[in-house]
C-alpha cells in the first residue's frame, strides 16, 4: 500500500496502523503542507512510523497540479503552456530543466517520488481537469517530453510514477468524480494512446488510470480489469511497479475494501489511498496481502534506484532555463 495521511502531523492512531499495516510508501497532499521545517519533520515521522526509508510521494507536476507552493516551491505554468512556448529544438531540455528544478526542491523536504511525468495525450476533447497537465498533442513529442521530464527528476534524486496506463487523454470526463469512457478500438489505442507509454516502459515506476475502455474490456475499468493490466504488462511492455490511481477517487464503486480486492485481483503491485480516511485506510490494510516475490523483486528494483540527495544547485539550474527561456523569447 501507499497510503495518505490526514494533517500536517501524525496522530498516535496513524502512527501505530502505520506500524501494524507496514505500507510499502506513503503520499503528501496539501492538506499535509505548511511551512518546510514542518513537512521535514512529518516525512520523518512517517518513515519512523514503519522503521525504515519508506519512500514518500507527491503529486508535483507544476501548474494546476501542485501540492508544493511558492514560497515552498517554484511556480510554473500547466506542462501544456510551458512546453509550448519553446522551439522544437529546446522543449525537452526545458523540461528536463524544469523537473530537475522540482526534484532538487521535492528532496529538499525529504520526498523522493513524483508522480509524473505523465504520459496521456491531449486531445480536443480532453477534459480540462487533465488537458493542460498534457505535454502536447502528438504522441511522439508526448513520449520525448514525458521522457526529460523522467530524465529531470532522476538527476534530481527523485524517481518517476508513469501515468496514467495505458492512455487517460481521450476521456471527457474527470474520474475524480465519474468514470470516463474511451470509445476508441484496439488498433487505434495502440497506434496513438500506447505509444508515449511505450517509450517509458523502462520506467521503475506506473500508475493506472481510472477508466473503461470497452474495446478491451466491457465490464471491468483499467486498474480493475485484468485485461486491461495485460495489456500494460505486454503490449505496452511495463515491468516495473504497477500501483492504482487513488482509491478512494468517484470514478469507481463500492466499498474501500472491494475496490483494493479488484485492484489486486486484476494485477496492480500497489494500492494508493490518498485521502488519509483511517476507517478506510484500514480497510485497504485488511484486503492488501503480502508481498509476492514477483512483486517483491519489482520492489527491490525500485529501491535500488534510491539514494542521497545530489549535490546540485538549484539556483543554477534555475538560471540555466531563464537562459533557454529568454533565447526562446528572443527568437
Amino acid at each position: 500500500m501507499i497510503l495518505g495521511c490526514s494533517g500536517l502531523h501524525l496522530t498516535a492512531e496513524e502512527r501505530a496502523f502505520y506500524a501494524e499495516s507496514n505500507p510499502w510508501g506513503f503520499i503528501l497532499f496539501a492538506r499535509n503542507i505548511d511551512t518546510a521545517d514542518q513537512i521535514r519533520a512529518l516525512c520523518a515521522s512517517l518513515r519512523d512510523s514503519v522503521g525504515r526509508d519508506a519512500p514518500i510521494l507527491i503529486d508535483q507536476e507544476g501548474g494546476r497540479v501542485a501540492r508544493l507552493r511558492a514560497p515552498l516551491a517554484t511556480e510554473w505554468q500547466p506542462p501544456l503552456d510551458f512546453v509550448a512556448q519553446y522551439p522544437v529544438e529546446t522543449k525537452a531540455e526545458a523540461m528536463r530543466l524544469r523537473y530537475l528544478a522540482i526534484a532538487l526542491e521535492l528532496r529538499s523536504y525529504g520526498i523522493d517520488v513524483n508522480c509524473a511525468p505523465m504520459a496521456d495525450t491531449a486531445f480536443a476533447t480532453t477534459h480540462p481537469f487533465l488537458r493542460n497537465r498534457c505535454y502536447g498533442d502528438a504522441p511522439d513529442q508526448v513520449g520525448r517530453m514525458a521522457r526529460a521530464v523522467a530524465d529531470g527528476l532522476q538527476a534530481g534524486g527523485v524517481l518517476p510514477v508513469l501515468k496514467h496506463m495505458p492512455g487517460h487523454g481521450r476521456t471527457t470526463l474527470d474520474s475524480h468524480k465519474d468514470l470516463p469512457v474511451v470509445n476508441v478500438d484496439h488498433a487505434t489505442l495502440r497506434a496513438e494512446d500506447f505509444a508515449p507509454f511505450r517509450a517509458l516502459r523502462d520506467l521503475p515506476l506506473g500508475m493506472t488510470g481510472h477508466l473503461s475502455i470497452p474495446a478491451l474490456d466491457p465490464v471491468n475499468c483499467a486498474t480493475q480489469s485484468p485485461e486491461i493490466i495485460r495489456v500494460i504488462r505486454r503490449e505496452i511492455g511495463f515491468e516495473g511497479l504497477l500501483m492504482t490511481d487513488d482509491l478512494s477517487m468517484g470514478a469507481l464503486k463500492g466499498t474501500v475494501a472491494e475496490r483494493c480486492e479488484a485492484s489486486l485481483a486484476a494485477g496492480c503491485d500497489l494500492l494508493l489511498h490518498c485521502n488519509g480516511d483511517l476507517p478506510e485506510m484500514v480497510q485497504a490494510a485488511s484486503v492488501a496481502g503480502e508481498t509476492t516475490d514477483e512483486m517483491g523483486a519489482r520492489i527491490a528494483a525500485v529501491d535500488a534506484l534510491r539514494g542521497p540527495a545530489p549535490d546540485t544547485d538549484l539556483r543554477m539550474v534555475l538560471d540555466q532555463l531563464a537562459a533557454l527561456t529568454k533565447e526562446a523569447v528572443d527568437a
